[in-house]
């Protein structure tokens, strides 16, 4: 992975985005807003499970005003982040942080989409006690990825000896 890492950082494309200062600040605030937007459309969702919030709506009806948003953001999300990977390669690559964030923002993907399908198609408002475990665990894996986001500028310090760093 190294030697991919330190190909792909002496592209143009990569050389480009690391040399022209306002790209990466820009792809960041971009990047960090979508995780904001997906958030917020996933903790929407979830409360709504747990029943905290828009108890007066079905949960279809919850669901399709906020996923639009949740699956557009990640779209962009995905977009920002793969330009910001070409500009920083072996950052990323050397960094825990970011393959844990890959992984859980794949399963959080994954587990979102198949939870939807599954409430979406479970009658009533009322909802099981697993169907309220999955909503408090897709909340906190989501938070999870934006902790690991943030750590990949310091994962040196997060995972000390454990990171790919070391």
């Amino acid at each position: 992975m190294q030697a991919f890492a330190a190909w792909l950082q002496a592209t143009s494309l990569s050389h480009t985005v690391q040399t022209v200062s306002w790209v990466i600040p820009l792809l960041q605030s971009i990047h960090i807003l979508m995780i904001g937007v997906v958030f917020i459309s996933s903790l929407m969702i979830g409360l709504r499970v747990l029943g905290h919030m828009r108890t007066d709506e079905p949960f279809g009806a919850v669901w399709s005003r906020f996923a639009p948003w949740m699956w557009s953001a990640l779209a962009v999300m995905a977009l920002t982040g793969l330009v910001l990977v070409i500009g920083e390669p072996v950052r990323e690559f050397t960094a825990l942080s970011f393959w844990l964030k890959l992984g859980l923002l794949l399963l959080g993907v994954a587990g979102t989409a198949a939870y939807g399908q599954i409430l979406r198609a479970a009658p009533g408002g009322e909802f099981s006690l697993r169907a309220k475990a999955a909503s408090i665990a897709l909340i906190v894996l989501w938070l999870t990825v934006i902790f690991l986001g943030r750590a990949i500028a310091y994962d040196k310090e997060v995972w000390g000896a454990l990171s790919l760093h070391a």
